[in-house]
């Protein structure tokens, strides 16, 4: 199994290394085709809420209590079972890329995700 994560602006043409490309942001980021992402799959329900991505502002020093708070809805998402069966049956075929949008690469919600997803078993 293997799930990475991907920032969708650093390099619009996907790697064959890539895999099954998974969207994890609830809005569509700005400038990008939806013909040229090529994603297998926009999972918009899992990203943050707007509350908390407005609340976030990819603040660094809010990223711990971001992630915290994440963590929370992602426990209370009702689709997260049917998000984490895709991702490990995707992940037993061959790569899964988790594509965000934001600059920071590391602190944003792909981030927290990768790390929930590997903390379920699915690396």
């Amino acid at each position: 199994m293997s799930v990475k994560i991907k920032r969708i602006y650093g390099d619009l043409l996907p790697d064959p290394k890539d895999g099954y490309r998974i969207l994890v942001d609830r809005l569509w980021p700005r400038g990008v085709s939806k013909v040229k992402a090529e994603l297998d799959e926009w999972d918009k329900q899992i990203g943050p809420s707007n509350d908390l991505r407005k609340w976030f502002g990819h603040d660094p020093e809010k990223y711990p209590e971001f992630k915290q708070r994440y963590v929370a809805e992602l426990d209370a998402n009702p689709n997260m079972p049917d998000f984490l069966q895709l991702v490990k049956e995707k992940s037993a075929a061959g790569p899964v890329v988790l594509l965000f949008g934001a600059k920071d690469e590391t602190h944003n919600q792909a981030v927290v995700l990768q790390e929930y997803l590997a903390q379920k078993g699915i690396k």
